[in-house]
């Protein structure tokens, strides 16, 4: 039998970023994946704030060399790849000098989000989707983790919805109490507007006059995962009436068995369709 096969795209991760729940859960989640007789692949931006020669990146010059339009502008897509310490796993970081080059994460010196936020969301999103196409390599689960991963979804359940590659792909978002949006304002919705997207296209993206991005990830992913106990008022509005498979928030200790086994029960109702 095949085995299946889970693609993870996370927007931190232990050891390459800073300790925060997403970074761990990223960290721990593929590895216990491949552990239980899943292929995995794993997918992050390559920060600044990496250091290159003491986690052993290099690039693989056979996926890089792909251009990403966003907003009408053209940014060339490097793909580095590095093997987990403790693990028998790599993974691939997508990097580009105007969005990632900077030595920091999200914010600047004075904890200011950066302005372009919602640019390097779009480039990430659709960079994962077409450096995957050029694995080659279909996915059955896609789970996306963290705020600059919400247009995933949205983009495989529509311009990239006749893509053989991601036919099958069942797509799960966490949630996490955490989101940059409150700098966002309606120009995201143009920005995020790839292919043949219409700016309502991203109208599950709006609550009134605010941008909500896990409450448009949540209406284009198949199921929810709650990664935090405590979900702000926005997200926790998500999950009323939302009617999909949803993990409920687990303890530490239960959180990997319970995702994988969420994981086989999505798979079984997807072959019994």
């Amino acid at each position: 039998m095949d085995k299946k096969k889970v693609l993870i795209v996370t927007q931190e991760m232990k050891p390459y970023t800073a300790l925060s729940q997403i970074s761990e859960i990223a960290r721990r989640l593929p590895q216990y994946v491949q552990e239980n007789g899943m292929e995995i692949r794993v997918l992050m931006p390559r920060y600044g704030t990496i250091n290159e020669r003491r986690h052993r990146l290099h690039e693989v010059v056979r996926l890089s060399g792909m251009n990403i339009i966003v907003d009408d502008d053209d940014f060339p897509l490097i793909i580095k790849v590095a093997s987990l310490p403790g693990a028998r796993m790599q993974v691939y970081f997508l990097d580009n000098e105007d969005f990632f080059k900077r030595k920091s994460v999200f914010e600047n010196d004075k904890g200011e989000p950066f302005k372009d936020n919602p640019d390097r969301m779009v480039f990430f999103c659709k960079g994962v989707i077409e450096t995957v196409k050029k694995f080659g390599w279909a996915p059955n689960i896609v789970h996306t983790h963290g705020w600059m991963t919400s247009l995933i979804p949205l983009y495989l359940k529509t311009a990239y919805k006749n893509e053989p590659i991601f036919k099958n792909a069942t797509v799960v978002h966490s949630l996490y109490d955490n989101s940059m949006e409150s700098t966002f304002g309606s120009q995201f919705l143009a920005k995020a507007s790839i292919n043949n997207l219409e700016a309502s296209d991203l109208d599950a993206f709006k609550e009134g006059d605010k941008v909500v991005l896990d409450k448009g990830a949540a209406a284009f992913a198949d199921a929810i995962v709650c990664g935090s106990q405590e979900l702000s008022g926005d997200v926790t509005k998500v999950l009323e009436g939302l009617d999909k498979p949803i993990l409920e928030f687990k303890s530490e200790e239960e959180y990997l068995a319970s995702t994988v086994e969420f994981y086989n029960t999505l798979l079984e109702e997807e072959v019994e369709q």
